[in-house]
């Protein structure tokens, strides 16, 4: 079971890893189709501006066309020229038909009217239009006074910055896809990796305890959430480790406790069935004694296991704490005089709290005995109820032997014991009942100078 159990946790952390993975990894491809939309729209916005400048350079030399018209009264060539030359500049290669559609100048026609000098300046300064460039000519219609004169037909010359820039941040965002999606898919690798590290380790410990290895311990990483989770579990570990050894006193307790008195009454009945002790009654009441013993053990143990399970109902009712806990004191008074331990009652007036009476009773009577214990002739334990905030405090105090620090915070424990005696399951019935009440119980002591048992109740 052991092996099928790591084969699973082993196949869910290989599952989880690959979810880390695709979803870093789907941070990624978002990430860059998010920049190459962004380049997309910068470079449609770019070249609409570029489109525009362009048909206002052509509306330009359809001016100058038809206002050299107008002046001349009809086409000159001279003017036709000048005019090709300059849209020629402008990134324009034209080509003037009449309104009979025959050509009157293009731009291969009014380059060859030059001189070879300015032709060459000409064809320098137009070096930053991209001449091998394809495109396809728009025609212009040319108008006078409403009637059409002639056509331009314009084939737009891009210009090779643009291109260069275009073809250049092409080649940038293929470097940085290539480059940087890289080095994010390597990232995701190693970020899902030690994500889920931590959680890799929690299984394996959680393998080796479910093992019977409560020494399994994770080292926690940074101070995150895994972290926490990390430090709670080894919370968790060490409780069970107590717990363990709790369990293991338990049964060396409860194995020691019966065996007395069932040794006892053995002995006792072989007597008896050997004519050796006589069945009279101070001998079978000293076997009943030993009975009632063993059943004080067996009721400890039931009482326990039923608050921690949670069975135990309250059958909850109005309590007057004073007469409550003054038939309480009057009950064991005797017993506390007994051993010479004086016990004193102090609670406030018209005190009352809504409880279990007998489990509520229970509480005290296991307060008292525990103090009756540690405190020897001559000392004393006092009782006092007084209203705190939105309920009362019941505290039994006692002038005994105290309990030493390093024990103070296991004393509510199961089968924790702090002297010898006992089960140590008297503290852990009184702090579960109290909880059961939606309460708490807090412990005070000084070594030699007697403890402080609190019981905190809401109204």
């Amino acid at each position: 079971m052991a092996l099928a159990t790591g084969s699973q946790a082993g196949a869910m952390l290989k599952s989880l890893w690959l979810k880390f993975f695709m979803l870093l990894v789907a941070v990624v491809v978002v990430g860059l189709s998010s920049t190459l939309l962004l380049r997309e729209l910068m470079v449609h916005d770019f070249r609409e501006y570029l489109e525009g400048e362009r048909e206002d350079r052509v509306h330009w030399v359809i001016a100058s066309i038809e206002s050299a018209y107008e002046k001349k009264g009809g086409w000159d060539n001279d003017a036709l020229i000048d005019s090709t030359i300059w849209a020629f500049m402008l990134g324009l290669d034209m080509r003037l038909l009449d309104h009979d559609g025959a050509t009157l100048v293009d731009m291969d026609k009014a380059l060859g009217t030059l001189p070879p000098l300015v032709q060459k300046r000409v064809l320098v300064l137009a070096e930053r239009w991209d001449m091998g460039a394809e495109g396809k000519r728009v025609p212009y219609a040319l108008f006078l006074r409403g009637e059409q004169i002639g056509r331009l037909e314009v084939r737009f010359l891009p210009p090779r910055k643009e291109t260069l820039f275009i073809r250049r941040s092409n080649e940038f965002l293929f470097v940085s896809i290539i480059a940087l999606g890289g080095i994010a898919i390597v990232l995701s690798v190693v970020f899902s990796r030690r994500l889920t590290r931590p959680i890799k380790e929690l299984t394996s410990a959680a393998s080796s305890i479910s093992g019977g290895d409560l020494t399994s311990r994770v080292q926690p990483h940074g101070r995150d959430e895994i972290s926490d989770l990390s430090m709670a579990f080894n919370r968790m570990a060490e409780a069970l480790a107590v717990q363990e050894s709790l369990r293991k006193k338990l049964t060396a307790n409860v194995a020691h406790e019966l065996r007395t008195p069932i040794s006892a009454v053995r002995g006792e009945l072989e007597g008896m069935i050997d004519g050796l002790i006589p069945a009279e009654k101070e001998n079978l009441q000293s076997l009943y004694d030993e009975i009632g013993r063993l059943r004080t053990i067996l009721d400890g143990i039931e009482d326990l296991s039923q608050v921690e399970a949670s069975t135990m109902s309250l059958a909850r009712r109005e309590v007057e704490l004073g007469p409550f806990l003054s038939a309480i004191a009057e009950r064991y008074g005797s017993i506390f005089r007994e051993k010479g331990v004086a016990l004193g009652l102090k609670c406030d007036d018209d005190l009352k709290i809504y409880a279990d009476p007998d489990r509520l009773s229970q509480v005290m009577v296991n307060l008292l005995t525990n103090a009756l214990k540690a405190t020897e002739r001559g000392g004393s334990v006092n009782v006092e109820a007084r209203s705190e905030g939105e309920g009362v405090s019941i505290a039994v105090s006692d002038t005994g032997t105290g309990i030493r620090a390093e024990v103070l915070p296991f004393i509510f424990e199961r089968f924790y014991r702090g002297s010898e005696g006992g089960l140590g399951i008297g503290l852990t019935i009184v702090k579960e009942l109290v909880e059961a009440h939606g309460g708490s119980v807090k412990a005070e002591s000084e070594p030699g100078r007697g403890s402080k048992f609190t019981v905190l109740l809401p109204f």
